[in-house]
């Protein structure tokens, strides 16, 4: 009697073991679908991410309308803050706002390269080495320990010193000694996925390791990847303002917001907004991507609740037909 009348109260649908109807059961949402709605409701990665885009765009379009070039050193030396110079100009005469601007570009543009290349190269070994083990898991292993070992940044002083300070060259430096962590995290997942149904599926297909690799561990582990990538961004905007803080980074022409701070650091008492403004821009772009990749990460970590249970609906007590 209970069932006929809890079946009418629901339009006669049939219930779960919950109690619930079919049609008050959440919607099903792709993996792709539920990593981007917590991510959207990680205030502090999309406050970030307004951050990093405003300072991008600023970057690139302001120098469209900005009357003073970065090459241009015609201005008085030292020109304190005005109308014409919000941040002065420098010891050369150059308007410190376009000298930021360009530095921000490079920065940006080096840190990026310095993310594809670094995850290209530590997904690739990574990949092949948990998949593979023996052999090829030695070789990989012991070469990531071996990069380990040697100092980043007095190698790559070296290296930016031997083969000139081009931006480029300052990416490609910095890659050769980023991707050894990315290596060691994509070699234990690659490890934990090769003993999956799926891929042993694929093995049993006679798929190869080739295909196997890059078709079915690299899309598997595209969370990992790509918070890891975020974080490399981070780090290079860091190092390459520490190695152009030495002296050792990106030369003349080019120019990075380690530079300018490098440039105007001895100006940091008597004219402080020459060496505060880089370094505030530089500190924004470090929070502001290190707090994406922390969205990220909790976005794709499966542990976090992604989406409100639905509470079944209270059950009303059967009317009594009154004899």
């Amino acid at each position: 009697m209970n069932s006929l009348v809890t079946g009418a109260e629901t339009g006669g649908k049939p219930l779960d073991e919950s109690g619930l109807s079919a049609d008050a059961l959440p919607e099903p949402r792709s993996q792709g679908a539920l990593v981007l709605r917590k991510f959207l409701r990680h205030k502090l990665a999309m406050t970030s991410v307004g951050m990093l885009v405003l300072i991008t765009l600023i970057a690139l379009i302001m120098p469209l309308f900005w009357p003073h070039g970065y090459w241009d050193s015609s201005f008085a030396s030292f020109a304190p803050p005005s109308a014409e110079h919000p941040l002065g100009t420098t010891q050369v005469g150059k308007d410190m706002v376009s000298q930021i601007l360009r530095g921000t570009q490079y920065s940006l543009l080096i840190a990026i390269t310095v993310s594809l290349v670094a995850t290209l190269i530590g997904v690739v070994f990574g990949a092949f080495a948990g998949y593979m083990g023996g052999f090829v898991d030695s070789v990989i292993s012991r070469l990531t320990d071996l990069f380990l070992i040697i100092p980043a940044i007095a190698a790559a002083a070296i290296l930016v010193k031997v083969f000139s300070g081009s931006w480029w060259v300052v990416a490609v430096v910095l890659a050769v000694f980023a991707w050894m962590p990315i290596a060691r995290i994509t070699r234990a997942e690659a490890m934990s996925l090769s003993q999956r149904e799926f891929i042993e599926a694929a093995r049993a297909s006679g798929a190869g390791t080739g295909r196997i690799v890059f078709k079915h561990l690299v899309p598997n582990m595209v969370g990992t990847i790509t918070v890891n990538a975020t974080l490399a961004v981070a780090q290079a905007v860091l190092a390459e303002a520490a190695l152009s803080f030495i002296g050792l980074g990106v030369k003349p022409p080019d120019t990075s917001l380690g530079r300018v701070i490098s440039e105007n650091y001895a100006q940091m008492t008597g004219r402080p907004w020459l060496f505060f403004g880089p370094f505030l821009v530089l500190v924004l772009i470090s929070l502001s991507i290190n707090f994406i990749g922390d969205g990220l990460r909790d976005a794709f970590d499966p542990r976090q609740r992604s989406v409100k249970p639905v509470k079944p609906p209270k059950k009303k007590a059967p009317k009594q037909v009154e004899a």
